[in-house]
């Protein structure tokens, strides 16, 4: 019977501590901001709906899109929703693509909703308006666009 708990004990901590790394306390300014922003978001995403929620998050100079900051909207599949910051990606599936490390980002976005519904993702991508690679960290969160499962996010480029 103890060789049992403890089992069991190893084996909740094996489960429980990925979710618990995504969803630990915020370091910096930053990364609490952000949060926050998501979760607004969402919340507006939920109330409003699709074409209300990202008519919203489409305007320059909102508190949803500004400077650098930019809300993302991804279905399951990672086909792009919505990116204010690159309206040229809206539609494309981004499955497979990596970022400039050599990291497939968007299916680490994936998996990670997936696994804990919420969490942080790096990645090394262009700021918008440039084409120079900048280190980039994304909190996403699992949410619902007009009935169906999707992915919500925004992110920060660290000094």
């Amino acid at each position: 019977m103890p060789k049992q708990l403890v089992a069991l004990a190893a084996l909740a901590v094996t489960c429980i501590a990925p979710a618990v790394a995504q969803h630990a306390k915020p370091q910096s300014a930053e990364e609490i901001r952000t949060i926050a922003l998501v979760n607004r978001a969402a919340g507006l995403l939920e109330r409003r709906g699709k074409t209300s929620a990202f008519a919203e998050f489409r305007k320059p100079n909102s508190e949803w899109f500004h400077d650098d900051t930019y809300l993302f909207a991804y279905d399951m599949e990672l086909n792009v929703l919505l990116n204010p910051a690159f309206p040229e990606r809206e539609g494309r599936n981004l499955a497979g693509q990596h970022d400039a490390t050599g990291k497939a980002v968007h299916d680490e976005i994936l998996s990670v909703v997936t696994a804990n519904r919420a969490g942080w993702v790096d990645s090394v991508i262009a700021r918008p308006g440039s084409t120079t690679p900048a280190r980039k960290r994304v909190y996403v969160v699992s949410v619902m666009i007009d009935g169906r499962p999707g992915i919500l996010g925004s992110g920060f480029y660290p000094q």
